[in-house]
């Protein structure tokens, strides 16, 4: 199975990289990028073609699966060209940046009958995959309301100019809530039975430090209703530089039996109910973050990130971008 990165502007390139090095079924042909100082951070010790463009490799090598992580606001022309190209697209988050851009993916892959799974790798985490334990076993009952706050280190010194221009970066609603949204979706519909639910989604966002970075939202509140279930989902890029870790990462799922918090960033989930007092639940061990996906794949099978997933927290995403702009007013899903 041979595998190209379209697109290096993140360290999430390991995604690709890690599945290659740690699978013998997989080659990994090339990759492009453009910007000759993100190549060499990303792509530095990658001894593989490298291309300016992700149209010039697609015509140079044939392939089977593209990792899309170039600069966001490049991503949808990469997934497409992919998409025609007959290639599976493995997508960093935002898949894209605009309405627009997301409607064309969605055509391009329905055509193709290819996939396009973003890694929502919180889906992964241990304490994710603890908690879909205690679910399954009806431990919470049914969720009655989830709440989340997503706090990122933003390390401006150190990011480059494209991640600060709303143009190229898209908006922070758009890109860091959307771990959090696709989890809210998912859970949901699993305990509905339904692949997916409909709902709307309402966001503010504001610029806490303005004279540090003019024109850029740093910070965001999402209400989402889910079906039935609401949701609230807080990110920010202001995060302590002297925290111990990038972000705090939190989420609490309110059940009609019992609470549940996890806690990503210290790799934990403590459980309470009507029936038994508070405990750790046990946790086990991590998956590589794209791991589900050639495993799916070279078994046959659909990824479990799955291109409607994909596209629907996508579409949540960007439409709770378009509501803060829209100065909070509701959208449907």
């Amino acid at each position: 199975m041979k595998v190209a990165i379209l697109g290096a502007a993140h360290q999430h390139v390991d995604y690709a990289l890690a599945e290659v090095e740690h699978r013998e079924e997989l080659e990994l042909v090339a990759a492009s990028e453009p910007d000759v100082a993100l190549r060499e951070r990303f792509l530095g010790g990658v001894e593989v073609p490298l291309y300016d463009t992700a149209q010039e490799l697609l015509a140079a090598h044939d392939v089977d699966v593209a990792l899309v992580a170039g600069i966001y606001s490049e991503r949808a022309r990469a997934s497409i060209a992919a998409l025609n190209a007959g290639a599976h697209v493995l997508a960093d988050k935002p898949l894209c940046t605009t309405l627009d851009q997301l409607d064309k993916i969605r055509t391009v892959a329905d055509r193709a009958q290819r996939h396009v799974s973003i890694v929502f790798e919180k889906r992964f985490y241990p304490a994710t995959l603890a908690l879909r334990r205690l679910l399954a076993d009806g431990v919470l009952g049914r969720i009655a309301m989830i709440a989340s706050t997503g706090p990122h280190k933003l390390g401006q010194s150190a990011r480059p100019a494209w991640f600060m221009d709303p143009a190229t970066y898209g908006g922070i609603a758009g890109d860091l809530p959307i771990h959090d949204i696709d989890l809210v979706l998912d859970l949901v519909a699993g305990q509905s039975g339904l692949a997916a639910l409909h709902g709307s989604v309402s966001a503010f966002v504001g610029n806490a430090r303005p004279q540090d970075h003019p024109g850029f939202d740093d910070h965001v509140s999402l209400l989402i209703r889910v079906g039935e279930v609401p949701a609230t989902i807080e990110a920010n890029w202001l995060a302590p530089e002297a925290a111990e870790v990038h972000g705090h990462y939190r989420m609490r799922i309110t059940g009609e039996k019992g609470t549940a918090e996890l806690d990503w960033a210290y790799h934990r989930l403590t459980v309470t109910t009507h029936d038994r007092p508070t405990w750790e639940e046990p946790l086990g061990p991590a998956p590589r973050p794209a791991q589900y996906f050639f495993d799916a794949l070279l078994a046959g099978r659909e990824p479990e990130v799955t291109t409607a997933a994909s596209l629907q927290a996508t579409e949540v995403a960007l439409k709770a971008q378009r509501s803060a702009e829209a100065g909070g007013a509701p959208l449907g899903f």
